[in-house]
């Protein structure tokens, strides 16, 4: 995708997580993010059977998912949810 990449957002419980999380398993956050500031629709959709629900993300690595809201308007995501199975 070209252009600017999309300014990330993390919520109140979600930089909770982040905050607490391994230094590894940060680090693969943060990749994933990167990954998803550059395209936001490169990871699935999170309900597939929902049809308003295109802008909510899910993607997962290992032990380590994630869930982000693309705001279109202000081209920016917002990370709603990490969960660490570690």
């Amino acid at each position: 995708m070209s252009g600017q990449p999309y300014a990330v957002r993390v919520s109140a419980a979600a930089a909770k997580v982040l905050g607490a999380l391994p230094d590894h398993a940060e680090d693969t956050a943060w990749d994933i993010l990167t990954a998803a500031a550059d395209n936001p629709w490169v990871f699935p959709q999170f309900d597939a059977d929902d049809q308003e629900g295109e802008d909510v993300r899910y993607a997962a690595v290992g032990q380590l998912s994630l869930t982000y809201w693309i705001n279109r308007h202000r081209h920016s995501l917002t990370v709603l949810n990490i969960v660490w199975l570690g």
